[in-house]
């Protein structure tokens, strides 16, 4: 049967101890992490989240205490009061705590443990999906405790910060009106409303906006957000935002402030950087695309897009020819000093990495010390070759890798073998941090299988002052005050300059293809609010979720949420989502269809 703890009070944390603590009576908890017996001497390592204290029983411990510490075993809950002492000689160079020992008096054992189905181990070899179902097992890892400390560390970064400079912590509510635009929302059937249903918030972008008309001048909120979309290492059905809004700005250069400010606070506070706010280069969405392929460009290193279309024009070539004359373009990057570095069969495998993006093929040059070799050298005139080789900056040694399609695919599939080059052959410090803003992304995106304009963004976004014409003329080309801060090719955070006036959010809805009655049905409490004064505001919104990531160097987002969800959404330690019973349903009118 479990002991209490009778009366005893922890004197510091497991990982806490140190060499000044020598001498002193103390009291540690904690679990048991290793367990060795010797006959007359016996070792533990008691942990907790702070880390690992060893203890130790000998010939000076109690007959009955010692007899005691025989029955323990990995992962028993256990209570130690003893003496600390020196290890001399033996100091565990590897712990914090590793300079001195606990002499066991006296031991408690809590709580006993089975034998867990796997070690609690950073180094064990097991498998996501029993780590999973085993999730409070899991985190007992130093590792993930770790990253669920820094998470906490950064929210109370957030925290402070958004106080000092007068931002409102409210919350905004979860159960909310569904508005379809975007992601699919998750829906929550109402008993006392039979056949209605309220959403889960996509995000707070609407209560935000309708706090500034209310007064508040400065929200923030972390806030949970929900979005039933298909899932990937870097996103979860249910997410947290460091959500912020404020009023009385009209540009971003006022919202982009705050953002570096917290941006700087915290990777200085968690990662010892020295950031200063307005360090951070900008980037347009057009030089963007056009140079690195991604509106979200890791820009830790070069290889950017080469339009080489005006140098191959008029050529004979068939594959550049007819897709110039189809109103495509040829594109192409030049990976310095990669030419003898890869085999053939590594070049070929960058064409393959771009035909998941619907690319035919790739075409390359490798200019060899021993010869240059190419895919279609030998249908290009020397004149031809000479423009490729002036327009690529190519020398000796490089590795010229050319596409031809139609532009926005070529842009985008060169973007992705940039990174994959990059990635897999190490052309940068994986280590480092690359910081910058991505600005003047396009209001608007037509939709040709819908026939209308959708919001590159969301419907609430401003358009730039010098593009408001191009609402009556050529909406395609109207510009958003819409920018997003991207940490090493990642969209850490993202938001806008809002629409405050009424008169333009109705002729936004209406370039959605909005009728009356649609914005009635799903805005028309947001709309009306507008009527009654609403100041220039604007905001932005950094994923948690990723910037934990970021900061703690992890690539999987299931690592930084203390219970995370698998790829279909579901969770493997609760077999949530599950099937309810036949009385719920009848309570909430749903009938459910086999």
């Amino acid at each position: 049967m479990a002991e209490l703890i009778g009366g005893y009070k922890r004197t510091k944390y497991c990982g806490d101890f140190r060499g000044t603590d020598e001498g002193a009576e103390v009291v540690a908890m904690g679990f048991v992490g290793k367990y060795r017996n010797l006959g007359n001497l016996i070792f533990i390592d008691v942990r907790d989240r702070s880390g690992i204290v060893q203890v130790s029983f000998d010939d000076s411990t109690a007959k009955e205490v010692f007899e005691k510490a025989t029955t323990l075993r990995n992962e028993y809950v256990i209570c130690i009061k003893g003496i600390v002492r020196s290890r001399g000689a033996n100091i565990n160079k590897n712990l914090p705590s590793g300079e001195i020992e606990i002499i066991a008096s006296d031991l408690k054992i809590l709580n006993e443990a089975e034998v867990t189905p796997f070690v609690i181990s950073d180094d064990a070899n097991v498998g996501d999906q029993t780590r999973l179902k085993y999730r409070y097992l899991d985190l007992r890892r130093p590792s993930l405790q770790n990253i669920l400390m820094v998470r906490n560390k950064i929210s109370k970064i957030t925290r402070d910060y958004m106080d000092e400079n007068g931002f409102l912590d409210i919350e905004t509510p979860f159960l909310g009106k569904s508005t379809p635009e975007g992601a699919r929302d998750y829906l929550v059937p109402s008993r006392v409303h039979p056949g209605e249903f309220y959403a889960l918030p996509q995000s707070p972008q609407l209560f935000k906006q309708l706090l500034m008309i209310a007064g508040y001048d400065r929200y923030y909120q972390v806030a949970r957000c929900f979005r039933d979309e298909d899932l990937r290492s870097n996103r979860q059905p249910e997410f947290s935002q460091i959500d912020f809004e404020m009023s009385f700005v009209e540009n971003d250069i006022d919202v982009m402030e705050i953002a570096e400010g917290l941006i700087c606070r915290i990777f200085n506070e968690c990662l010892g950087h020295d950031l200063k706010v307005g360090g951070f280069r900008k980037l347009t969405y057009s030089d963007a695309m056009e140079n690195y392929g991604s509106d979200k460009p890791d820009t830790r290193f070069d290889l950017k897009i080469i339009n080489i279309t005006d140098a191959v024009a008029g050529t004979d070539f068939a594959v550049f020819k007819s897709c110039i004359e189809g109103g495509g373009s040829v594109r192409g990057i030049n990976a310095k000093g990669l030419a003898s570095k890869l085999t053939r069969k590594q070049v070929d495998a960058c064409g393959e990495f771009v035909k998941g993006y619907g690319i035919k093929g790739i075409a390359w040059i490798a200019l060899k010390p021993e010869g240059t070799t190419s895919s279609f050298l030998k249908f290009m005139s020397e004149d031809e070759i000479t423009a490729i080789y002036k327009a690529m900056d190519a020398q000796e040694g490089d590795l010229l890798l050319i596409i031809a399609d139609k532009t926005q695919l070529a842009l985008d599939s060169l973007g992705g073998l940039r990174r994959y080059i990059a990635d897999t052959y190490n052309l940068y410090d994986k280590s480092s941090f690359d910081f910058l803003w991505v600005t003047d992304f396009p209001l608007l995106d037509y939709d040709e299988e819908e026939g209308r304009y959708c919001a590159v963004h969301h419907p609430f976004t401003s358009v730039k002052a010098e593009d408001i014409h191009l609402l009556d003329t050529d909406p395609s080309k109207a510009r958003a005050n819409a920018y997003d801060f991207v940490i090493n090719g990642e969209e850490a955070g993202g938001g806008s300059i809002r629409i405050h006036d009424h008169k333009m959010q109705a002729k936004m809805f209406s370039l959605l293809g909005m009728t009356d009655e649609d914005i009635a049905e799903r805005f028309g409490f947001f709309v009306d609010a507008f009527k009654y004064g609403a100041p220039p505001h604007g905001g932005l919104a950094f994923g948690l979720d990723r910037l934990v990531m970021l900061v703690t160097g992890t690539d999987n987002i299931k690592d930084v949420i203390a219970f995370p969800k698998v790829q279909n959404a579901s969770c493997l330690m609760t077999d949530a989502p599950s099937i309810v019973d036949d009385k719920q349903l009848t309570e909430l009118s749903l009938n459910i269809k086999k």
